[in-house]
C-alpha cells in the first residue's frame, strides 16, 4: 500500500518533484565541484613540495652558514701551471661545499635516533666550476722603423728599437654545475629519490666509494653524455653508469656520485650539509622536529609544511580560493537547496489538505501519514543526489579535461629550505636565493569518499524536508478536511 501510494502521488506532482530534487542536485554537485578541484589543487601542492624535498622525505635538518671572517675570500681561485709551449690547454677544477655549513656524518646517526625517526641519510651538495681553454704566447718583435729613424738624425744606433710583443692571449671558458653526494645504501630517501632511471642503472649497495656517476637528463643533453661516457672532476676520471629523469620538475642536481666520493672532492671527509629524515607517523612530524631541535642544538628543522607557506603564484592563490571561498560557498548554496526542498515540501502539504484528513477520518494513524510525506521527500532527495552526481562528475571530467596550467612560484627559503639535491631551486637547503617557478596542470579527481559524502547530503535533504512536511502533516485533523470540501 505504502509503495504503491507513494508512486502515485509522485507521479501525480511531477513538476514539484522535479524542482525539488533541481534544488538540491545544483547543491551536492557544487559540493562535488569543489571538492574535488580542492583534491587537485592537494596533488598539484604535493606535486611541487615532492620536486623539493623529494620523496618520502618529511623535514630536512640543514645548520646556516656562520659569517664569513673579515679580510677572507669567499670567492673561488684557479692555479695554472705555467708552461712555455706556444700554445697550450689549461684546465681547472673549483669543487665548493653548496647549501648550509657542513655538519658531521655523525649527526646523521643522532638525527637517526631520535624518536620518532624512521630513517635518516646525509647527503653531501657540491659546486664545481670547471674552467678550461688555453694560453697563446706572444711573438717578440722589434720595431725596425725607429732603429732607421735613430740612425738618420744621430748617425749610428747601439742596438735598434725596443721589441713589442705582438698577439697572444687567452681563451677560457667556465662550466658550473652540482654534484650530489648521495648514500647509495638508502637511495628512496634523499637527493636521488625524485627522480627516475630511465637509462642504464643506479648505483649498487657495494659502489660506496666507486668512481661512477648519475647524470640528470637536462645535464646529460646538454654534455652529449650517455650510460658509458666518461668525464673528468678535479682529475678523478668518473663513469657515466646511468641517467636520472626528475618525476615531477627539472632538478637543479647535474651530477650524483656515490657520498664518500663527493666528500673526497669536496674536501669534506665525514662531512655532509643535509640530512634527509622520514617519520615513522605523519601524524608526528610536529614532535619529531621538536625532538631534534632540542637534541641538536643549532640546527634548523625543515619541514613540508614549512616549505608550503613559501609557495606562491596562481596555484596558491587558487588553492585559497577552493579552500575559503569555494567551500563556504558550498555550504551556503546547499543550505538553500535544502531550505527551499523543505518549504516546497510544506506548501504541498498544504495543499493536501483535503487528502491528509480524509486518511486520518479512514483510520490512518499520525505516524503512517508523517511516513508517507517522508518516503515522497526521500525519493526525491536520491534523485536529486542521482542528478547532482552527474552534473558534479561532468564538471570534475570538464575541469580535468581542460587542464589549466597553475604557476607555482617557489620563493626563497628561511633557514634552510627542504630544496636541495633533490630538485629544489638553488641547488641546496638554504640557497633557495632567487625564487623560480613551474606549470603544473590541475585536475579534478573524484574520490569513492566524495560520492558517499554526495548520497550523504540527498538523504540529508530529503529528510530535513520530510520532517517538515511530515511535521506539518502530522497536525493535520479530520475536521481540516471537511472544512475544505467546496
Amino acid at each position: 500500500m505504502f509503495g504503491i501510494y507513494l508512486k502515485r502521488e509522485l507521479g501525480r506532482r511531477k513538476k514539484a518533484a522535479l524542482v525539488i530534487a533541481l534544488g538540491l542536485a545544483l547543491g551536492i554537485a557544487l559540493v562535488i565541484t569543489v571538492d574535488s578541484v580542492s583534491a587537485g589543487m592537494t596533488q598539484a601542492q604535493d606535486k611541487v613540495l615532492k620536486s623539493l624535498y623529494g620523496l618520502g622525505t618529511d623535514m630536512t635538518v640543514t645548520k646556516a652558514r656562520s659569517a664569513p671572517k673579515a679580510g677572507s675570500s669567499q670567492g673561488p681561485d684557479f692555479t695554472f701551471d705555467a708552461k712555455s709551449s706556444s700554445s697550450s690547454k689549461q684546465s681547472s677544477d673549483r669543487v665548493m661545499t653548496q647549501g648550509g655549513q657542513a655538519l658531521s656524518s655523525s649527526y646523521v646517526t643522532k638525527v637517526g635516533a631520535q624518536k620518532g625517526v624512521a630513517s635518516a641519510v646525509g647527503a653531501l651538495t657540491l659546486n664545481v666550476t670547471k674552467v678550461d681553454g688555453s694560453f697563446t704566447q706572444g711573438k717578440a718583435k722589434s720595431s725596425t722603423s725607429s732603429s732607421s729613424g735613430s740612425q738618420q738624425q744621430g748617425g749610428t744606433s747601439s742596438g735598434g728599437g725596443q721589441p713589442q710583443v705582438q698577439g697572444g692571449g687567452a681563451d677560457f671558458s667556465v662550466n658550473s654545475y652540482s654534484v650530489a653526494g648521495i648514500d647509495v645504501t638508502n637511495q628512496d630517501l634523499g637527493p636521488l629519490a625524485t627522480s627516475r632511471i630511465t637509462s642504464g642503472r643506479t648505483f649498487t649497495s657495494a659502489q660506496t666509494n666507486a668512481k661512477v656517476a648519475v647524470v640528470g637528463k637536462s645535464y646529460a643533453k646538454t654534455k652529449k653524455y650517455k650510460v658509458g661516457s666518461t668525464f673528468k672532476i678535479s682529475g678523478t676520471k668518473f663513469t657515466v653508469i646511468g641517467i636520472a629523469t626528475p618525476d615531477s620538475s627539472d632538478s637543479t642536481t647535474d651530477v650524483f656520485v656515490p657520498l664518500k666520493r663527493a666528500q673526497t672532492l669536496g674536501d669534506a671527509k665525514n662531512k655532509v650539509t643535509t640530512i634527509y629524515v622520514k617519520a615513522t607517523d605523519s601524524q608526528q612530524i610536529a614532535a619529531v622536529k621538536k625532538a631534534i631541535q632540542s637534541h641538536i642544538s643549532g640546527t634548523t628543522v625543515t619541514t613540508s609544511a614549512d616549505l608550503a607557506s613559501t609557495v606562491s603564484g596562481s596555484l596558491s592563490t587558487a588553492s585559497d580560493l577552493a579552500t575559503s571561498v569555494g567551500k563556504w560557498l558550498s555550504v551556503a548554496v546547499l543550505a538553500a537547496a535544502f531550505l527551499v526542498a523543505a518549504l516546497l515540501t510544506s506548501a504541498a502539504v498544504s495543499r493536501r489538505v483535503r487528502e491528509f484528513g480524509t486518511l486520518k477520518a479512514l483510520g490512518w494513524p499520525s505516524r503512517k501519514v508523517t511516513r508517507q510525506v517522508v518516503g515522497e521527500s526521500m525519493v526525491n532527495g536520491l534523485i536529486g543526489g542521482a542528478l547532482g552526481i552527474a552534473l558534479g562528475l561532468a564538471a570534475a571530467y570538464t575541469v580535468t579535461a581542460i587542464s589549466p596550467k597553475l604557476t607555482a612560484q617557489l620563493g626563497s627559503g628561511s633557514g634552510g629550505g627542504m630544496g636541495g639535491p633533490g630538485g629544489g631551486p638553488g641547488g641546496g637547503p638554504g640557497q633557495q636565493s632567487a625564487s623560480s617557478s613551474m606549470e603544473i596542470a590541475l585536475s579534478a579527481p573524484v574520490s569513492l569518499t566524495t560520492i558517499a559524502l554526495a548520497v550523504g547530503l540527498a538523504v540529508t535533504g530529503g529528510l530535513i524536508a520530510g520532517a517538515m512536511g511530515g511535521w506539518r502533516a502530522s497536525r493535520m485533523r479530520p475536521a481540516d478536511a471537511l472544512r475544505s470540501v467546496s
